[in-house]
């Protein structure tokens, strides 16, 4: 019996632990700020993968910022380095407590017997459920409002809620249906002028005959024929506009040589200062006009020209009716003899 239980305690050893029976062992030390339910037994993992057990959870009093002591027993056939990195992790959210070692990032020479891994901290579930106090509320919020709005459309208010339960609604929705309904089968049956369009050939019928038409037209510009295919076609008038430029750069040549009426005009200093000196002129008899002087300017200004022109006209309409009135007393002619 004594021999049977110690086979059966080296069997449940062998099955239950990370380590074999004759596997070197690595004592290693890790400093938390805090235990977060870590239990004496956990697991340690590199990687997820289990190569040890905590074996002793302790409070060291000599280090106030991480006072929590948490001594690791792991086989030393792992690749461990002495600035691997420890974290408490938790398997799942209501999972165990165990510490999590990470090799990333870790270069630095192997670890020996009783060394200090760096931690790093994992927020816990308290850490969580307090960070998400807050959401929550915001959320039973606005499950709140959502339960007020749905309370409010089953009372058939606002324009969801009587869109829903409003009868109004749906007999002018069914009214408005029955008249597309009336609309669609009249277009179907070609009536109107969508009808119209989309049963009747007559308008593909004449879109096609404009078409041809184009297509026509284009085809006589393209031989040259008419007014637009000639001015495409027909080299004369590039021949006849490329002449009448030849023409007109001879005629500028000309006139910046001085040659002819426009050439002096252009070119000859004394032509310009004859013309500056008749325009000066000119407005020296417009301000002569304009101030009343001599004959023209009094003809201009004098009102007593146009008053005794006006008595002129009305003295001599008067003769003419008074002639035709009584031509005897004007037209009487006298003879004396001796």
């Amino acid at each position: 019996m004594l021999f049977a239980g110690i086979v059966i305690a080296i069997l449940i050893f062998l099955m239950t632990g990370t380590r074999g029976l004759f596997t070197p062992t690595l004592m290693l030390r890790a400093y938390f700020e805090n235990a977060a339910g870590l239990r004496v037994g956990a697991p340690v993992r590199l990687e997820g993968v289990d190569i040890g057990n905590v074996s002793k959870i302790a409070v060291a009093a000599s280090r106030p910022l991480s006072p929590v002591e948490v001594t690791m027993k792991v086989a030393n056939k792992y690749p461990l380095h002495k600035d691997s990195i420890a974290i408490l992790s938790t398997a799942g959210v209501l999972g165990e407590t165990f510490v999590d070692i990470s090799n990333k990032g870790a270069k630095g020479p192997a670890a020996q017997n009783w060394d200090a891994l760096k931690t790093e901290g994992q927020p816990a579930i308290q850490d969580v459920i307090r960070a998400s106090n807050g959401t929550l509320q915001n959320v039973d919020i606005l499950v709140r409002r959502l339960d007020r709005i749905v309370s409010a459309i089953e009372r058939g208010e606002g324009s969801i809620g009587k869109a829903i339960y409003d009868p109004e609604l749906y007999n002018r929705l069914n009214t408005t249906l029955t008249q597309v309904q009336s609309l669609v089968g009249q277009i179907s049956e070609g009536r109107g002028s969508v009808g119209k369009l989309i049963n009747s050939d007559e308008l593909y019928d004449k879109l096609n005959d404009s078409i041809n038409k184009i297509n026509k037209l284009v085809d006589q510009v393209d031989q040259g024929s008419g007014t637009v295919g000639k001015l495409l076609k027909d080299p004369s008038l590039y021949n006849n506009a490329n002449e009448a430029i030849s023409k007109a750069n001879k005629l500028m040549t000309d006139v910046n040589a001085g040659k002819g009426a426009l050439g002096k005009f252009a070119a000859d200093p004394e032509f310009a200062r004859k013309l500056d000196d008749i325009i000066a002129n000119l407005k020296t008899i417009s301000d002569r006009l304009a101030a009343g002087e001599g004959s023209a300017g009094m003809l201009l200004k004098d009102p007593s020209l146009y008053t005794n022109a006006d008595q002129m006209l009305v003295e001599t309409r008067n003769l003419i009716k008074a002639v035709r009135e009584n031509p005897k007393k004007y037209l009487t002619i006298h003879f004396k003899m001796f």
